[in-house]
């Protein structure tokens, strides 16, 4: 099957014929200003050029709140619908190649021709995510007291299934990781024997672990709380590495950036996790008070520079198994998601540029020396600099658009697509 892109090839390059003098003119400027401090704006775009973050199925609908969401015209109301949407942030930034689908909330007949809808659409499928966090119409036996973490061997049992379910259905797509998170856990002291709820994830984990298929990995995503408040089974990335570690060498673990305490150094958990082998993931987002999955970089930009610091120093370093799977997680409450998922792609992958323009021979020579103001300030240069230039080159040299949210915006998709989709009535929850 052929590709058959969502937008024009001529509206994106006419778009670009505007801005592409002044484009010229800000990477040359840019290329001067690196090349004074020892850097190749070259070499930090190739970079830039091979990068890619995967997008959500998920992330493509108005998620709302913990409370409410609201429906929009030409919001996608099925998995088909959202490839399209998730292809349209791929052809404008042209470094989100992947979708990573969540089941059974993107359930379909059949995966075959999925998946060459997909290739048809210039993406293809990143990690499975499974869903034992909610009820599912029909289920059998219910998640209120937990999942893979149940008191309840029948429903431990539902939930593995599901799992491997997820696994035969990924194997179809063509991917090759399945990401495992659960909210069981405890809203009251003594309502679970900690010990043994941890025991029956790591019994229940297992059986997962023993059904992936050679060359793939599975994701363990922590959570420190929600919807458990006062204990969460997997709640911090100390009981997520020591997960990994009991299972095996095809378990890491996966990091979302929403899912920690507020003063939590993330970026230190990148550098220990990666130290040890297990540094499987990203899920980014943004938050100012909990999980908000508010958009990449919205709120603690500098946060997300630092991260991406620690994993541009494991990418010269790398361990074995160092190959980490990028995904933007969000909600978007009162954007258009594409919009949303369009400037969250550019300032993830703004991030890794900057943490590129960083002086790593200087900054490996102040930290030796114990040269403190220097290690900030060399590390801080590198924050300072305005790699847009870089990025813009990059997407342009792919096929990309200069400007994206300036040509998303001219092309018409949401309206037109608004003309043919169904509109969605309102409904509760984030998801």
């Amino acid at each position: 099957m052929g590709q058959q892109l969502p937008l024009s090839a001529d509206l994106i390059q006419d778009a670009n014929a505007r801005r592409t003098a002044a484009l010229q003119d800000d990477y040359d400027s840019l290329g001067r200003q690196l090349r004074r401090r020892g850097l190749d704006i070259q070499a930090i775009e190739h970079e830039v050029a091979a990068f890619s973050v995967a997008l959500p199925s998920w992330g493509a609908g108005r998620g709302g709140t913990r409370f409410a969401k609201f429906p929009f015209a030409g919001a996608p109301t099925n998995i088909h619908e959202k490839l399209a949407d998730c292809a349209v942030v791929q052809q404008l930034c042209r470094i989100t190649p992947r979708v990573s689908p969540h089941f059974p909330w993107d359930n379909t007949n059949d995966y075959r021709a999925l998946r060459e809808q997909a290739q048809s659409l210039g993406v293809g499928f990143d990690a499975v995510n499974s869903n034992t966090f909610q009820d599912q119409p029909g289920q059998k036996h219910s998640y209120a007291s937990g999942s893979l973490t149940s008191t309840d061997r029948a429903v431990r049992e539902q939930a593995i299934e599901h799992n491997l379910e997820c696994i035969r259905i990924g194997v179809q797509l063509g991917s090759t990781a399945i990401t495992v998170w659960i909210g069981d856990g405890s809203n009251f002291p003594g309502q679970h024997d900690l010990t043994r709820a941890f025991d029956r994830y790591l019994e229940s984990a297992a059986r997962i672990y023993g059904a992936l298929p050679q060359g793939w990995r599975m994701l363990l995503e922590h959570k420190l709380y929600e919807p458990a408040f006062y204990s969460t089974v997997l709640q911090d990335w100390g009981s997520s590495i020591l997960a990994a570690q009991q299972l095996g060498s095809q378990a890491q673990c996966l990091v979302d950036l929403g899912h920690h305490a507020p003063t939590v150094n993330i970026e230190q958990i990148v550098a220990r996790l990666h130290r040890f082998g297990k540094l499987g993931g990203f899920h980014f987002n943004d938050s100012k008070y909990g999980d908000d999955d508010l958009d990449s970089g919205s709120i603690n930009p500098h946060q997300l520079f630092l991260v991406f610091n620690e994993l541009v120093e494991a990418e010269l370093n790398p361990r074995a198994g160092f190959d980490p799977a990028y995904l933007i997680d969000q909600s978007h409450n009162v954007t258009d998601p594409i919009e949303s998922m369009l400037s969250s792609a550019e300032a993830i992958a703004g991030a890794y540029a900057k943490a590129l323009a960083v002086d790593r021979a200087a900054l490996h020579d102040a930290q030796q020396s114990n040269d403190v103001m220097l290690a900030f300030q060399t590390l801080r240069q590198g924050y300072r600099t305005d790699v847009s230039p870089i990025l813009a080159n990059a997407r342009v040299r792919a096929g990309g658009a200069i400007d994206t949210l300036a040509t998303y915006r001219a092309s018409g998709w949401r309206e037109r697509v608004a003309r043919e989709r169904r509109l969605l009535g309102p409904g509760t929850g984030i998801v």
